[in-house]
């Protein structure tokens, strides 16, 4: 661990990326569909949905387990666990790393998780009726499945460092890549595999989400999730997730690996408790972040947002950013919009995202919202991609709860 007094440590760097997005499967995949607009939000056909209130979703619709899992897997799991298996190989695939070379306990598995194990409880549920009480019962699977993915992904790779699952829903995702962050930075890992997928696209899991009120009633794919809109109504829930390994720098120098970025601040607040007259915590979350990587402010490039698609909530983030940046002091954009929110795998498709957006120096646009809306003071991203330099970007992160997360991601090297 870093003394007292001691030089900052090396921020850590992301050197593979695994998404699986409802517009994209794939991370190529996923950025070419950010950037056109492509929308993976349509009318749900996973379950019969007729009879709901909510009737459409953000399905991953080209991610097909069978062509990248055996059939054992696939019986003994559900959909959240076959895309974490699956966005986990493309990451390791990519950053041309092999965790049997590592020393023992010197790599993790950190991920989140906040409602992927209610497809594997209904379904295990339904064993408990057909078949008797001798099989498991459905609440202990939901419970088991928050950590069972970290643990079998731990196990299939041979990652027997510090491991943990966070689930504090759309946070969720964040503060998995804050606690790996931490880990390398205190040089008891030298790499980790983190980030989350989420997949309750079941009954099981829409009556829940439906229980919480902020789920979109709207029918059409174009207007139903409209985040910092007058007539924004709520969100619309997804499917997918993202898997990154994030490396200490040196040993991915010592690799050859490309790394995306740098993970170069993070911060975690909570919301105080309903009817209080203090603000909420999310600004808190960011100014701690920043502080964390260094950074002022006006050194941002962009902001991830978000983007919760209630008014309440997004004048909440609006106020929050105006009062960090200034009015339009930083783009703003929330490519969420074309996925639904995917939970606990929604910030680290983010974060993605905004690696991305730093290596290619363009950002994503906003779907659906209104070039005419009221001046809200946020720069939003709009209509089309926009090139600029991204040397830094915040993602932004909300749970049901009153869970906030920020995380800054930075270019691999500073400006010469």
């Amino acid at each position: 661990m870093t003394s007292p007094g001691a030089a900052p440590a090396a921020d850590p760097v992301v050197t593979g990326i695994g998404a699986i997005a409802p517009n994209g499967v794939g991370t190529d995949a996923y950025w070419q569909s950010a950037l056109s607009g492509k929308s993976g939000i349509d009318a749900v056909t996973r379950f019969d949905a007729s009879s709901y209130p909510v009737r459409l979703a953000g399905e991953a619709t080209g991610f097909v387990a069978e062509e990248h899992l055996p059939s054992r897997l696939i019986k003994q799991t559900d959909r959240m666990t076959h895309m974490a298996f699956t966005a986990a190989e493309w990451a390791l695939h990519e950053a041309g790393l092999d965790p049997e070379s590592l020393p023992e306990y010197r790599a993790s598995v950190i991920t989140a998780n906040s409602s992927g194990g209610f497809e594997f409880g209904q379904r295990e549920l339904d064993n408990l009726w057909r078949k008797g009480p001798r099989h498991v019962g459905a609440y202990q699977s939901i419970a088991w499945f928050y950590a069972a993915t970290t643990g079998q992904l731990s196990i299939r790779h041979g990652m027997r460092g510090p491991c943990g699952v966070l689930a504090t829903e759309q946070a969720g995702g964040l503060d998995a890549l804050g606690r790996a962050r931490r880990l390398l930075r205190e040089d008891r890992i030298d790499a980790a595999l983190t980030g989350g997928t989420d997949a309750s696209l079941c009954p099981w899991g829409f009556v829940p989400q439906l229980a919480g009120a902020r789920l979109s009633r709207c029918d059409d794919p174009r207007r139903a999730y409209r985040p910092f809109s007058p007539d924004a109504e709520g969100h619309v829930p997804g499917e997918g997730g993202a898997i990154l390994v994030m490396e200490r720098p040196e040993a991915a120098r010592a690799r050859g690996a490309v790394p995306y970025g740098r993970i170069s601040g993070y911060a975690a607040t909570f919301d105080p408790p309903p009817g209080s007259p203090r603000p909420p915590g999310l600004r808190r979350a960011a100014e701690r972040a920043l502080a964390e990587a260094r950074l002022a402010p006006e050194q941002v490039d962009a902001v991830f947002a978000d983007a919760a698609g209630d008014p309440v909530r997004d004048r909440e983030e609006a106020e929050a950013l105006r009062g960090l940046f200034g009015p339009r002091g930083v783009p703003v954009t929330a490519p969420k919009t074309l996925t639904g929110r995917i939970y606990a795998g929604g910030a680290p498709l983010d974060t993605a995202a905004a690696l991305l957006a730093v290596r290619h120096g363009v950002l994503p646009p906003t779907a659906g919202v209104p070039a005419d809306r009221p001046d809200d003071g946020l720069d939003l991203v709009l209509d089309a991609p926009r090139e600029t330099p991204v040397r830094a970007a915040l993602v932004l992160a909300r749970g049901e709860g009153g869970f906030n997360a920020a995380l800054v991601v930075r270019a691999p090297e500073e400006p010469r």
